[in-house]
């Protein structure tokens, strides 16, 4: 039977990817029911997925819904994981992988984009560059240039072509700042010399306006510790030590019962020229040995959640899977590990964590970000519902069979870590928090004049939204 069906769609220029071939097996009419839901398909995709048959199979009298999401919520507590590489990853590495992850990352986007007025009516970039009116396309970023008169040009690209796109140096779409591969929409008119499309608008994906976390009946507070470093000669122990006496007394009063680290952990090994020099323990498990003897100074009933960063002892490319099990085992039973990036709920408040590497490229590429305002660079990875949309940069990123870094869930609460500095805001509803560090200015930020902000816990009341943010200094 599956050959059966393989042959007879392949025919008909059908692919299936094998989460898709599954489910259409599973149906009394697999055949017919793939022909329906392709024919419903605005366009056709270079593979069918199952996110393209769960938007249309719903719909169709030959089918139940496919289940959603992917991966099973796990629990742990009150603490969901609803989205983590962690025993997912299936890469090789191969050309076939980077041609399914960007399809993915496309494709998934390209759903979100779909969904925006501006775009209604969009089409195929090959279609839209034929067209003598307005036209509505939506394309993955390839290129972006300056030509020698001061204009931008830009080359998208989706699954049927490619095509050029140009902003005039005096058009208001100057400040939109277009990156490499990130997935957009485009609004113009055709040159009448043909060749390009003559851009009104560029459409982000970005998230939708939201009046924040609405009021729950949630007593519980979560607290946020980023980039420990513990084993550096610059850790601020006493400050630390500071803080661990608040979570035995005072936090612990106050509803304290979930605490997040959402990277760097330790300060690792060879991390960087001559880090040797600034290590005050030079041994990899026994940085982490430290650290959970650190990590012992949080009550018991306060539940810890601890996530990789670059600085860790997990793969450097993105998603990174939790620490692997030589580590783990070296912490209490009541550590809960996660990936990173990580999707959680915690009592009904979707926390998206992500150490935040790509703040390296971000801040490179887009002018007027700098490290010194980290939630800039949160924002703008919102607005491009993508957590490090850049490839070939500073951040190394794994061909996975899905993109884990896109942002498809809506979170309440979002955080990074990664500069070390210490920020609150809001951003369309979405707490946006950057969670500080517990080490001191290194000679490397010395160097790039750089002064961290360490030592700072933001703490949000689950039941209210509110946030604050209590200084260790």
């Amino acid at each position: 039977m599956r050959d059966q069906v393989l042959a007879e769609l392949m025919e008909e220029g059908i692919f299936l990817s094998p989460e898709a071939l599954d489910f259409v097996l599973a149906q009394k009419e697999p055949v017919p029911f793939v022909r329906k839901a392709v024919e419903a398909m605005p366009q056709m995709p270079l593979v069918v997925t199952m996110d393209d048959l769960r938007d249309l199979a719903c719909s169709s009298p030959l089918s139940a819904c496919p289940p959603s999401p992917a991966i099973a919520p796990f629990k742990r507590g009150e603490v969901k994981v609803l989205k983590d590489i962690t025993g997912n990853s299936t890469c090789e590495g191969n050309i076939i992988d980077f041609a399914r992850y960007f399809n993915d990352r496309f494709q998934t986007i390209k759903r979100i984009l779909g969904r925006r007025r501006e775009l209604a009516g969009s089409m195929p970039i090959a279609k839209a560059m034929t067209l003598e009116r307005e036209v509505r396309c939506i394309g993955l970023v390839n290129e972006v240039r300056t030509t020698k008169n001061g204009h931008t040009m830009i080359e998208i690209e989706d699954e049927e072509g490619k095509g050029l796109v140009f902003v005039n140096k005096d058009s208001d779409l100057t400040g939109a700042h277009v990156i490499q591969d990130e997935v957009v929409g485009i609004v113009g008119k055709v040159a009448k010399k043909g060749g390009m499309i003559v851009a009104t608008d560029i459409v982000r994906p970005d998230v939708p306006i939201t009046g924040g976390m609405a009021p729950s009946d949630s007593s519980a507070k979560i607290a946020f510790l980023s980039d420990v470093h513990v084993g550096s000669s610059t850790f601020l122990s006493k400050k630390w030590d500071k803080m661990a006496r608040w979570a035995r007394t005072d936090a612990v009063r106050e509803g304290l019962r979930y605490v997040l680290i959402p990277g760097d952990c330790v300060d690792g090994i060879g991390i960087f020229p001559d880090q040797e020099e600034e290590l005050d323990i030079e041994d990899i498990f026994e940085q982490y040995r430290a650290l959970a003897e650190r990590l012992k100074d949080i009550p018991d009933g306060v539940q810890l959640i601890v996530q990789p960063g670059n600085h860790d002892a997990v793969r450097l490319a993105e998603p990174q899977p939790s620490f692997p099990e030589e580590i783990a085992r070296l912490f209490d039973s009541s550590v809960m590990f996660v990936g990173n990036p990580c999707c959680l709920e915690i009592e009904g408040r979707v926390i998206l964590s992500y150490h935040g590497k790509s703040m390296d490229d971000l801040v490179n590429a887009i002018q007027g970000l700098s490290y010194n305002h980290p939630l800039e660079a949160m924002r703008e990875m919102l607005r491009r519902r993508h957590l490090a949309p850049i490839y070939g940069g500073k951040t190394q990123l794994a061909p996975e069979k899905k993109d884990h870094l896109v942002i498809d869930q809506v979170p309440d609460i979002f955080v990074t870590g990664h500069v070390h500095g210490a920020g609150v805001a809001e951003y369309r509803g979405i707490k946006l928090i950057n969670a500080s560090t517990w080490q001191d200015q290194t000679s490397f930020q010395r160097m790039h004049n750089f002064v961290p902000d360490p030592a700072k816990v933001p703490v949000v009341d689950l039941g209210t939204g509110k946030c604050v943010v209590k200084d260790f200094n």
